[in-house]
């Protein structure tokens, strides 16, 4: 069913994407990872409706966050991150999806790897092992063009900080901060075996990203001796709708 969510605050992550939160009213909650449908009908009654994963944790509020990043030739995406104000009314669809989740009852160590705006449904699961106390070991290996293009910056950088067990990873594939220790590239094995829970450990993999981007890094992932039944994926682009 159709839910009707008032804008209450929106926030700009970077030059391109924005965060917008939503009050909704019979919202019946969430679990990290999960997504919702927006509808966007114009005066003349044409509609359009896109995918977004939510970016908030589950909380008792009935708030959902999404984090919307502009396309180029997005319908949708232009009105989202430059002309939705607060006060503004969204229909959404949701919660979906129950195989790409984190719950707070898991008690495995958890690799979250992250392409571009792939990192929102992973934000969710952070956040959610934050606000639930969760003990949890987590790991974050986040893959972007440039320091620019990051999203949640000064959270993740708060939150590895205060929450020492969640342990968090640049690789920038275009540009680099000045003093950084490796070079642009993409995630590759050395990185994998760098930077992610050995093998041996048991962790939860978890991969979102373009489809290219999730197919290369779930076969490292494996060659480097992951259970394939541990490694969980969502993908966007050609053939994924999510963003």
């Amino acid at each position: 069913m159709w839910r009707v969510g008032t804008v209450i605050a929106v926030h700009d992550e970077t030059a391109t994407a924005r965060t917008i939160t939503l009050e909704v009213p019979d919202w019946p909650g969430h679990v990290a990872g999960q997504h919702v449908d927006v509808r966007l009908t114009a005066l003349d009654g044409y509609s359009a409706v896109r995918s977004y994963s939510i970016a908030s944790a589950p909380t008792s509020e009935r708030r959902v966050q999404i984090t919307v990043e502009r396309l180029p030739n997005g319908e949708v995406s232009p009105y989202l991150t430059q002309e939705v104000i607060v006060g503004d009314r969204l229909e959404l669809r949701g919660p979906i999806g129950g195989w790409f989740v984190w719950r707070s009852q898991q008690i495995e160590p958890v690799q979250l790897i992250a392409g571009g705006s792939g990192i929102v449904p992973l934000m969710a699961m952070i956040r959610s092992r934050a606000s639930a106390f969760s003990t949890v070991p987590f790991r974050l290996l986040y893959s972007v063009r440039e320091p620019g293009a990051v999203f949640y910056r000064d959270e993740l950088r708060a939150l590895s900080a205060e929450h020492r067990s969640v342990i968090v990873t640049y690789a920038y594939t275009r540009t680099v901060p000045k003093g950084w220790p490796r070079p642009p590239g993409r995630i590759d094995a050395v990185l994998i075996a760098d930077s992610t829970w050995p093998a041996d450990v048991g962790p939860t993999c978890y991969i979102c990203g373009p489809t290219p981007f999730v197919e290369s890094v779930a076969e490292l992932l494996t060659a480097s001796g992951n259970d394939r039944d541990r490694i969980r994926t969502e993908r966007f682009g050609p053939t994924g709708g999510r963003k």
